[in-house]
């Protein structure tokens, strides 16, 4: 509605079922805003979208607000971003201006922003409440130092400096601060081409034994237990063929071996991702950890894996809970079967690493791997290098 913003029409104006404004017929932009709880505010607006709460109605006078919101519309029209003055002056201080400003930002533009601003928070808690301006490369250093000292890995130590940096990347180019002050700050040291968990083939070979009998345990329990449910009279559940899996988990592994592909981006596959056809499975941009869509090949040990589980599946997702819903870890199920195959210090990315490194010791070159795997740079893939001797062998013949 539009009326005088002044006393006599803000006292006047009584609360309704939903919040409604009342602008100033003199002086465009001037809004008191009145809530259901019959709370009311000042607001200036100095552009579509552009809104600053001047401030509570029961405080102000319309006269006085009337003077902060020509100072707002003064600023606008210098150029400047009254709201945005406003949250910087808020977002002082670290931990304000992750809550304030970067969480919502990565909410938005990353997958894991919530990851990311609870990690700064927990590893620099020592700096959450010192303005942005007064961080410095010392500070950070000791941080680091302490963590090194506590026997936290360097490249772990690394990971956690990198998103403060990405951090402080996001206020520089929002303006809440000038200039970067971890610019020349260098990462630590970390010896990337150190040795890296695969199975071997015997390993591999227990592996696939261990979740054929894992398979085969539950379909004799399901078909005892179904036997239990006719004598009585009840509705058996659904037999395990014998050509099928008892669950997700064995196809699960069996694609996540033969294509290398992460642990999230195997929970995230649906269906229509997978081409029987041209026998490949893609990996979208939005589920992948680089934002990269990419195509795998399948073998003919995944193929047959997902056709055999396609029969059974009734879900959009390839790989999900027994409801439907996206999985979320394999921990346990993941566990039992290492222990019967008796492999140890194997996590489930050592499956990924056993992908690439079976087809660096099969001559597949490193760049290929490198696209099979998704790695932005070759960098990641040369830690397998030390697999292809070989080569290294034949180069070093030459010099006879």
């Amino acid at each position: 509605m539009k009326a005088r913003v002044n006393k006599k029409n803000i006292d006047a104006a009584k609360p309704g079922a939903k919040p409604y404004e009342i602008r100033d017929t003199s002086l465009p932009g001037f809004i008191c805003r009145v809530q259901p709880s019959g709370r009311k505010a000042y607001i200036v607006e100095y552009g579509r979208g552009r809104r600053v709460t001047i401030g509570n109605a029961a405080v102000l006078t319309p006269a006085q607000a009337r003077v902060k919101v020509k100072e707002v519309l003064g600023q606008a029209a210098e150029g400047a971003d009254p709201a945005a003055e406003k949250r910087k002056a808020k977002a002082d201080t670290l931990k304000a201006f992750i809550e304030l400003e970067y969480r919502p930002w990565t909410r938005a533009h990353r997958k894991h922003g919530d990851v990311w601003c609870d990690q700064i928070l927990r590893v620099f808690e020592a700096l959450a409440h010192k303005p942005l301006s007064e961080i410095t490369v010392h500070q950070v250093e000791r941080v680091r130092t302490e963590r090194l000292k506590a026997g936290i890995s360097p490249s772990t130590v690394n990971r956690n400096v990198t998103c403060l940096r990405g951090a402080l990347s996001h206020a520089v180019r929002s303006g809440y601060l000038e200039a970067h002050p971890l610019s020349d700050m260098k990462n630590v040291d970390v010896d990337d081409s150190g040795k890296v968990r695969y199975l071997s083939d015997d390993e591999g070979e227990r592996l696939r034994a261990s979740l054929k009998a894992r398979d085969n345990r539950k379909r004799e329990a399901r078909a005892r237990t179904n036997e239990w449910l006719r004598d009585r009279g009840r509705e058996p559940r659904p037999d395990i063929p014998l050509d099928g899996y008892s669950d997700y988990l064995t196809p699960l592994v069996l694609v996540s071996l033969n294509t290398g592909a992460r642990r999230g981006e195997m929970f995230g596959l649906e269906w229509a991702d997978v081409d029987f056809d041209l026998e490949q499975i893609t990996i979208r941009g939005e589920t992948s950890k680089k934002n990269r869509t990419r195509h795998i090949p399948l073998n003919a040990e995944a193929l047959g894996a997902l056709k055999r589980w396609y029969k059974q599946s009734t879900t959009r997702l390839v790989f999900s809970g027994f409801n439907g819903e996206r999985l979320d870890n394999v921990r346990k199920a993941w566990s039992g079967v290492l222990a019967d195959a008796d492999i140890t210090a194997f996590r489930w990315h050592d499956l990924r690493h056993t992908f690439a490194s079976w087809l660096v010791m099969r001559g597949v070159d490193l760049n290929t791997v490198r696209e099979l795997l998704g790695h932005g740079d070759i960098k990641m893939t040369l830690r397998y290098a030390h697999l292809a001797p070989q080569h290294k062998a034949e180069a070093v013949a030459r010099l006879k």
